[in-house]
């Protein structure tokens, strides 16, 4: 038995009946590299040799009566590979909006929790021969680098499949822990509780003479506005809440998911021209179709957008393992600024700042915050959030964009040459839209997910983010 973190915990508190706490990925492959058939047995049996270096495929939840404590994972004694392998095929033409169209409702589906909580499928029937796999996994489990350690897992570096070493002993499940064996090991947990505040109110005391003498101190995670444009790109602190936008209010349970590759040494050349980094540009291409789109709507604040940003703070220790090891940064988007060059030269800014804020502060504070909140409590008060619509009237930041390195090289999935490996993430009431990208064999594979009423024209947005490539291009030459 394994105890989930709190943070762990935390993707699962967040699940109402329009949120959901798994991330998923959709894989466009090529199966005329296969040297046989691709068909759900051979995906299958390829996911069940490799089990035992997906730690995460083979456990279930065993809660704690009461939710008086967190959850635990355990070998799942009824394991079945085939309820979570599945397939499914496209009627003609199989375009990608109707890849697209498909991926969206499997995606708008929870997961059984009384099971594993991962699915995958096959899909057939693809224009130019193409197939694709959709995976979802909840994120209780896994974060960005560990979803990427199980993708490497899968993938082989020929149309060959690699001989995997065997377990070094076999796998065993575990029988369901009673309710008081679950109570126990939670009065035990509980009595420690005093000693890990004290520590973590320790460690966020002594960040504090550097939080305030920080450099970055005017462009703290709350921001309202970029102020003139001058070299300096001063950023002012403001309000508690980021500006309305139509995805900043409450979603339903149903989805709408767009994906696009770009050429990643475009990206480097708008980089290496600018000064800055990859995720900058990443950033600068997101604020530039943001803008456009808002103005589209005639909804573009005068403030700057506000956005999200995930941190890896995985050590070397915690390499290969499941579950969550992420902190946020929070940092401003310049959608009021109309020229890109100066949009990218704010992205850096801003990203700059948000890095040396973050930085300032203890790397494991949100999940050491996460630690002390008792499921049973934290569930109620994301279902009461969702019915005042808490979120939507003081959300502090709009959307989350992700940005997930990955490996440049060819890559095989059964057999198949890995095309596209484009991301499936979360959204939750008052972030209705989310931007995540993974750079893979040379491109940058975009997935943008959102409700699907509150951003109907997804795909628009998705246009907007590869013209954009374009202007910046021309702007930085």
């Amino acid at each position: 038995m394994q105890q989930l973190t709190g943070l762990d915990a935390a993707f699962l508190a967040m699940e109402t009946h329009a949120v959901f706490g798994h991330v998923g990925s959709l894989c466009v492959l090529d199966p005329s590299t296969s040297p046989d058939a691709v068909t759900l047995d051979k995906v299958t049996r390829l996911i069940e040799s490799r089990l035992h270096q997906i730690p995460p495929f083979r456990r279930r939840l065993a809660t704690v009566p009461l939710g008086l404590d967190q959850p635990y994972w355990i070998e799942d004694p009824d394991f079945d590979i085939e309820y979570h392998v599945r397939e499914l095929g496209l009627p003609a033409p199989g375009d990608d909006r109707q890849l697209a169209e498909q991926a969206a409702r499997l995606h708008a589906r929870p997961l059984d929790r009384s099971r594993p909580l991962w699915e995958l499928y096959l899909i057939h029937g693809l224009s130019d021969g193409r197939m694709a796999i959709y995976s979802k996994v909840h994120h209780a489990a896994i974060d960005g680098v560990s979803g990427g350690d199980i993708l490497t897992a899968i993938l082989d570096l020929t149309p060959e499949s690699r001989v995997v070493d065997p377990p070094p002993e076999p796998w065993r499940a575990e029988t369901a822990p009673s309710a008081l064996s679950l109570l126990t090991r939670s009065a035990l947990t509980l009595a420690g509780q005093p000693v890990r505040a004290a520590r973590m109110t320790y460690a966020l005391a002594r960040s504090l003479p550097s939080l305030a003498t920080s450099s970055a101190r005017p462009h703290l995670p709350i921001v309202d506005r970029l102020l003139g444009r001058d070299a300096d790109l001063v950023l002012q602190g403001g309000g508690l809440r980021a500006p309305a936008t139509p995805f900043n209010k409450a979603i339903s349970p149903h989805r709408r998911w767009a994906f696009r590759s770009l050429p990643l040494d475009q990206v480097k050349a708008i980089k290496n021209a600018s000064g800055g980094t990859v995720n900058d540009v990443v950033m600068a291409l997101s604020t530039g179709a943001l803008r456009r789109w808002l103005l589209d709507h005639d909804a573009l604040p005068e403030a700057p957008l506000i956005a999200a940003v995930p941190v890896s703070i995985r050590t070397e220790a915690q390499k290969n393992t499941a579950g969550n090891k992420v902190s946020t940064m929070i940092a401003p988007l310049p959608t009021h600024v109309a020229d890109p060059l100066e949009r990218l030269q704010a992205c850096s800014a801003a990203m700059r700042a948000a890095k040396e804020q973050h930085g300032a502060l203890p790397a494991t504070l949100l999940s050491d915050v996460t630690e002390f909140a008792m499921p049973a409590l934290a569930g109620q008060a994301a279902r009461l959030a969702a019915r005042v619509r808490l979120v939507e009237r003081v959300s502090p930041f709009n959307l989350f964009i992700s940005n997930v390195p990955g490996p440049n090289i060819p890559l095989f999935y059964a057999g198949c040459r890995l095309l596209g490996y484009y991301p499936l993430s979360a959204i939750a009431d008052g972030q209705g839209l989310n931007i995540t990208v993974c750079s893979l064999s040379g491109q940058l594979h975009f997935g943008l997910i959102a409700d699907r009423e509150l951003v109907p024209d997804l795909d628009v947005m998705m246009d907007y983010l590869a013209e954009e490539l374009d202007v910046l291009t021309e702007a930085v030459s």
